[in-house]
């Protein structure tokens, strides 16, 4: 065979007719789409498996609100819950103010001077582990209890939490989590308790359990209050990145070392919405664990 005729060229001489040539073109074109078109996304599961490989541990818990359609992958494993456990203490505190027992415009006067659970012994939050250093200049005064729950949320502030839990009270945050059958979520605790983190007493929860808390806001007291907060959220590197931009997030993050999560409901253009949780355990940088939870938030966008 001449290797031109055999590469697509005519020989001298050879005519195709016009139509059996546009016939070719068009099939050659479809052929390239088709190629294009097959490419595989990344999926859910060949994301964890390819993760898996590297000694990373991913748990996925997703829940689509208007068809109930489910995707668990490892959603009952247990990882340290992190700032995650701050929207179990929103919820109480909106449960309290319901119930006409706080007001989001009553004082709170912020101090940061805690008691550890482990011995009763005092410890401070640390400006230098917490992601929002405004809080810390209002020592000594009244802030509106309102403006504590928002930083707690959308900054992650760690002495706002601290200074708001104290009002609701670990046990009764349990109360609530084991009435909407969130039990796997296991609140003991505000946050920078070094003793109790040294001694295995932390806020735990599974992705399941971060998955049925979200099920629950939407109907819980304030439900719009606490819905409009977490919309608020300023950390969006892990669920909101994989998303097509402008795509509205009510979610919370999570982030200490060797894990990062991200937690929250999605919301649809044509008004529809699903809960994802994507928890993660084994990254030494949390870019890293960010960059695999905005890749299983796109795959989750593209498979609906």
């Amino acid at each position: 065979m001449n290797w031109r005729a055999a590469n697509g060229e005519r020989r001298a001489g050879h005519h195709h007719p016009r139509g059996y040539v546009l016939l070719a073109a068009r099939c050659t074109l479809l052929a390239i789409l088709a190629g294009c078109a097959t490419t595989p996304l990344p999926t859910v599961d060949g994301i964890i498996q390819r993760e898996r490989q590297h000694g990373k541990t991913i748990a996925v818990a997703f829940y689509d609100l208007r068809s109930g359609a489910t995707l668990m992958r490892d959603e009952h494993e247990s990882f340290h819950a992190g700032s995650t456990m701050k929207v179990p203490v929103m919820m109480a505190i909106f449960e309290a103010v319901s119930r006409g027992e706080l007001r989001l415009d009553q004082p709170v006067r912020v101090r940061n001077e805690f008691t550890s659970i482990y011995d009763g012994t005092k410890f401070s939050c640390d400006p230098g582990d917490d992601s929002d250093p405004e809080v810390y200049t209002w020592i000594g005064r009244d802030v509106p209890l309102g403006e504590l729950v928002r930083h707690m949320i959308d900054r992650s502030s760690n002495l706002a939490t601290d200074n708001v839990i104290e009002l609701v009270s670990a046990p009764r945050i349990m109360s609530i989590m084991n009435r909407i059958g969130a039990g796997e979520v296991d609140v003991l605790r505000g946050v920078e308790d070094e003793k109790a983190y040294e001694h295995g007493m932390n806020n735990t929860t599974s992705a399941y359990g971060l998955m049925t808390v979200f099920r629950a806001l939407p109907s819980a007291p304030g439900a719009k209050e606490m819905l409009d907060i977490l919309s608020a959220q300023e950390f969006n590197s892990g669920i909101p990145a994989g998303l097509p931009p402008g795509t509205h997030v009510a979610h919370k993050t999570g982030n200490l070392t060797n894990f990062a999560h991200d937690a929250g409901i999605v919301y649809r253009p044509d008004g529809s919405s699903y809960i994802l949780v994507v928890l993660t355990r084994g990254y030494a940088k949390l870019e890293q664990a960010n960059k695999i939870i905005a890749q299983i938030s796109r795959a989750i966008w593209k498979q609906q």
